[in-house]
């Protein structure tokens, strides 16, 4: 019988083991040989570190020296690990689907296919009845949405669940007041009534009162921290009313509160970012003193600012990606948005891909029968304790500020997203954050995707982003162009030399102009094109020896405008150069104005 040493394998004893010095001596020789230099091996590990919003970094290698606060228990402060001993391992998350319209098919075909609970968002408390016709309503929980219209919503739904007999102590979900997340969607508060929220919480102990809801912060293009700041200030300041005005301990009022924040296709930091905010909840709860009503219940969204309009088909791998780090994050209920989401009204068949993609995650890919699958991970447990700090100084700030409220009406709050997303919007634009099927792999001849148009969300705070964006406005401006003219703005592509050299840069530019709506043409002569303006196309050598004669031809011919794709070089008759992190959507704009392209 041989016995295992205690210190590892016994074919691995005879090996040293590798320092993170050794590691970084050897990537400092790799990239030297690349022609980078370096001061020293640890610079040259920082080089290939990706740099995030809120001054964080991913670096390269994580390893048992980056170490982090316990994260605890499942089930147990600080609630890193989740807000149940168990995890999802009973059941899986809540499939929660949205609605945004009273369409009773629609309600009960998801409920029929694997939806758990229903998220009503702006429906009229009139159109509820309609909404819930034939739903279980002691089986399906449900969470209202109605911004100011929220008392009158509560009061009808819970006139349902009488109604219906639905036993008090049976009723789950959320009546979602949110006054402060109305005003930041719309510019204007509303009053809650305290003493009705008392008087539900001791009749309906199931049921939350209020939704303290990030995603307004989140759409108007704030970072992963400013999202977990906004929010907690927010949580703070209903703890306050809720221990103050409506009378109820520290205890109940954290049992009356429901936390949404988006999941993105950035799984890791979905991760991260879902862990930080229950540990951030923990501590609040801890100082109010109610450390065992500190597990945060929280509802996950897909990012609405990642959903492009374009090539819509991709959503559905972005969705995909963002239910899985929300459901390895830990979050107790996750909604999929439709990949057509941006585009209108969903349709059946988006619903179900939906709702389908959760249920795939948790029954064939079985994700949920592991209790925190990221804990444990050096990399994760680093960057959930970094986010944690970050958005502990982003709230502490409001509170500096005067709370939530004040630090909406007086500018701070929008201000510091706006600042954010212009340094994201520039990334976006350089197109370093490819958006796929939008600043990449653009399709000019794909059929849109038409949809009936959605009810139109509150507007007057915050505003609303997408990365898309940019080059969403550059495209519309050639459809509108090609609707009015019957051809799309084209620019010539000249390839110079044999394939080899020319291949990759004329599909880098095409790639590029295609990404603003403008027809590439290749072959044949340039006066057959249709063209006005023309791209060199090729490798730094055959430039030396030929771009100045193309140029002089190309110009003879009649090219207005003249581009090179490559950096910036001694090159005669070239009027414009395009280069990967050169600012696209500036070239494509001003493009756009020379070809007469109307905005």
């Amino acid at each position: 019988m041989t016995v295992l040493p205690d210190d590892g394998l016994p074919l691995a004893a005879e090996f040293p083991d590798a320092t993170h010095e050794q590691w970084q001596h050897l990537v400092a020789g790799v990239l030297r040989k690349s022609g980078k230099e370096f001061s020293d091996d640890a610079e040259a590990e920082q080089t290939l570190s990706t740099a995030l919003e809120d001054g964080l970094r991913i670096r390269p290698l994580y390893t048992s020296r980056d170490t982090a606060p316990a994260a605890g228990l499942p089930g147990f402060a600080p609630f890193v690990r989740g807000g149940r001993a168990a995890g999802h391992t009973a059941g899986g998350w809540d499939v929660r689907q949205r609605h945004t319209v009273a369409d009773r098919g629609a309600v009960l075909a998801d409920l029929e296919n694997g939806v758990t609970s229903l998220w009503l968002a702006g429906l009229p408390a009139a159109s509820l009845a309609d909404a819930l016709d034939g739903v279980h309503l002691d089986l399906a929980p449900v969470a209202l949405d109605a911004g100011a219209e929220s008392e009158a919503a509560a009061r009808r739904l819970l006139a349902l669940y009488e109604e219906r007999g639905v036993a008090p102590e049976a009723v789950r979900g959320t009546l979602g007041a949110d006054p402060l997340g109305h005003e930041a969607r719309a510019g204007r508060p509303y009053d809650v009534a305290w003493a009705a929220v008392r008087e539900r919480a001791e009749r309906f102990p199931g049921l939350r009162a209020l939704t303290v809801d990030a995603l307004p912060y989140h759409e108007a293009g704030g970072s992963a921290a400013q999202e977990l700041g906004c929010a907690l200030a927010t949580g703070v300041a209903y703890l306050r009313e809720l221990t103050g005005t409506a009378g109820l301990s520290a205890e109940q009022a954290c049992g009356l509160l429901e936390f949404r924040y988006a999941a993105s296709a950035d799984q890791f930091l979905t991760i991260a970012k879902l862990r930080a905010a229950r540990r951030l909840w923990a501590r609040v709860a801890e100082v109010c003193g109610a450390p065992r009503a500190g597990g945060q219940l929280q509802h996950a969204v897909t990012s609405p600012v990642m959903m492009a309009r374009r090539d819509p088909w991709v959503n559905m791998l972005r969705t995909t990606v963002a239910a899985l780090a929300a459901g390895v994050g830990g979050a107790d209920a996750v909604t999929v948005l439709p990949f057509d989401d941006a585009l209108g009204l969903p349709d059946a068949f988006a619903r179900r891909i939906a709702r389908n993609t959760s249920t795939v995650l948790i029954e064939e890919s079985h994700l949920s029968q592991v209790i925190d699958p990221a804990g444990g991970s050096w990399y994760v447990e680093r960057l959930t304790d970094e986010l944690a700090h970050a958005a502990w100084e982003f709230f502490q700030e409001i509170e500096r500020g005067g709370g939530q409220a004040a630090a909406l009406r007086s500018g701070m709050v929008g201000d510091r997203l706006a600042a954010t997303w212009a340094a994201r919007g520039a990334r976006l634009a350089t197109r370093r954050e490819p958006v796929t099927g939008v600043s990449k792999f653009p399709h000019l001849a794909e059929e849109p995707v038409v949809r009936a148009p959605a009810p139109e969300p509150p507007s007057g705070g915050l505003p609303r982003v997408r990365r898309d964006e940019a080059f969403e406005a550059l495209r519309a401006r050639s459809d509108a162009h090609l609707a009015t003219t019957g051809t799309r703005p084209r620019v010539y592509l000249a390839a110079l030399g044999p394939a080899a050299a020319h291949t990759a840069r004329l599909s880098f530019a095409a790639n590029l102009f295609q990404a603003g709506g403008i027809e590439t043409v290749t072959g044949g002569a340039f006066e057959e094109s249709g063209a006005r303006e023309a791209c060199l196309c090729s490798s730094d050598a055959l430039y030396a020896e030929q771009a100045a004669g193309a140029a002089a031809r190309l110009r003879a011919a009649g090219a207005g405008h003249l581009f090179l794709a490559g950096r910036p070089g001694p090159y005669e008759g070239v009027d414009t150069y395009v280069f990967a992190g050169c600012d696209a959507v500036s070239v494509l704009t001003a493009m756009l104005d020379r070809m007469g392209v109307s905005r």
